[in-house]
């Protein structure tokens, strides 16, 4: 019992500390009961996500019975918001990712990019970067991290015998592909579930929308701005021991040698997928993101280029579950008003310092997502930050671009981003690279979206 306490000791601090707001601690008094309510299972959650003493599915579920014992929603209100289409674009990506690498093209690819980069290990890294980076910013960080990941590995381990042998090598492959990924995550709304959680604040508020080619041109002046100074970044916090990789890329041709030609197999999966991503960029308006996401998960089962057995098992449904539950706990903010009270409480403590309204805005909107992605997931982060920002006045379209950009400021934890969590664990990178490497990372990321707000926005919005 004593051993049980001390692991979950954080799960009782957070019941602990709700069970006295709730009884004991009166509202304040511009803040309705619901609303009052509702932040205190925010609370507690942010508190378990922080610990996690319990597994983050399991956190999901608490936030949906709270919300209806305590925070004044029905069972089928908060049941609701779990079928909507960005919980679909979530569930949709992760099987079309368990597609992809089930046809087993990582040696393929990784031949590719060497015929495109040459040997040289600055150049390889420089491709990962790049491949990561354009990739990401159509189907999502997570997908390109999971099918890259195997390729790094296998140019890691044909270079030694040793997998640990060359850190500095092995480390700038992983995070090139990790940054690369969560860099240009940000691209287009398909690049990641929170620009579709964004896009369905902005639905559900009645705040506006943007189309996918309207958010690429103002978002993608920044995806290129940063891929050059990421390279640049990489190699000099993790200096490769080798210049040249002849003997991984020798054993690498003769491997994909003898695996013989590209089966008709692998075109066609391919043919598919890249059938799905022009379905995303000219047909979301009208079908949604999650809707052809789904059309292309059952393509791919209907032709038995993936089994629902392998979809069933190594997709993560807890990821889907959190999702999920964290949009119907950002929805419920805006409805009872304690997004309103968040953000006015942000502005009025910030006010006396920063006098004018729109740079006070734009602050809070980057400083509350950048700070809460080092912690949360980037995605958790806009279902509970989006409200807030929303609710801080002026333009909502920038703003919430503003705040989900800032979302992808997650370089410092291995939690913090899908691309950091999977190449972590790999166990090739300790949790101190991302340190040495995130700091850099951000104060590159802040500077370009001021750039990109200050001079480029102006102009296109």
């Amino acid at each position: 019992m004593i051993f049980w306490v001390q692991r979950k000791r954080w799960l009782l601090i957070a019941l602990a500390l709700g069970a006295i707001l709730y009884y004991l601690v009166p509202k304040p008094a511009e803040l309705g009961v619901e609303a009052y309510h509702i932040l205190i299972i925010l609370l507690m959650t942010l508190i378990l996500i922080l610990k996690e003493p319990i597994p983050l599915p399991a956190i999901a579920l608490q936030l949906i019975f709270w919300q209806v014992i305590i925070g004044g929603s029905t069972p089928n209100e908060v049941g609701s918001y779990f079928m909507n289409d960005a919980v679909f674009f979530i569930m949709g990506s992760l099987m079309l990712a368990v597609a992809i690498v089930s046809q087993g093209i990582d040696k393929r690819l990784a031949l590719g990019i060497i015929r495109l980069t040459g040997n040289k290990t600055w150049r390889i890294i420089s491709g990962f970067t790049l491949l990561s980076a354009i990739i990401s910013s159509f189907v999502g960080p997570h997908m390109v991290t999971a099918m890259l990941l195997p390729v790094a590995i296998t140019l890691i381990r044909l270079s030694s015998k040793n997998m640990k042998a060359h850190p500095g090598l092995t480390a700038a492959l992983l995070f090139a592909i990790a940054y690369g990924a969560t860099v240009g995550s940000i691209g287009t709304p398909s690049g990641g579930g929170r620009n579709v959680i964004m896009i369905n604040y902005w639905a559900e508020f009645g705040s506006g929308s943007l189309s996918y080619l309207e958010w690429m041109k103002m978002v993608y002046p920044m995806v290129l701005i940063e891929i050059p100074i990421t390279i640049l970044i990489i190699i000099k916090t993790f200096p490769p021991e080798m210049q040249t990789l002849d003997t991984a890329v020798r054993r690498l041709s003769v491997e994909v040698a003898r695996a013989g030609k590209t089966s008709a197999k692998e075109i066609f999966a391919l043919v598919l997928f890249a059938g799905v991503l022009l379905g995303w960029i000219t047909l979301s308006e009208d079908y949604g993101l999650g809707s052809i996401a789904l059309i292309g998960v059952f393509l791919f089962i209907a032709f038995g280029l993936v089994s629902w057995k392998d979809i069933s098992t190594n997709v993560n449904w807890g990821v889907i579950l959190l999702f999920g539950a964290t949009i119907s706990i950002g929805v419920q903010m805006k409805n009872t008003g304690g997004a309103a009270w968040l953000a006015g409480l942000s502005v009025n403590f910030l006010q006396g310092l920063i006098p004018n309204i729109d740079v006070l805005r734009a602050i809070v909107s980057v400083a509350l997502s950048g700070i809460m992605s080092n912690l949360l997931s980037s995605s958790a982060t806009v279902a509970v930050a989006g409200p807030v920002v929303l609710n801080l006045g002026g333009d909502p379209i920038l703003l919430g671009l503003a705040s989900v950009i800032a979302s992808a400021f997650g370089y410092f934890t291995a939690v913090a981003a899908p691309a950091c969590t999977i190449i972590y664990s790999s166990g090739l990178v300790k949790a101190p690279d991302f340190l040495r490497a995130g700091w850099k990372m951000a104060i590159m990321s802040v500077v370009s979206l001021t750039l990109l707000a200050l001079f480029w926005w102006p102009l296109v919005r």
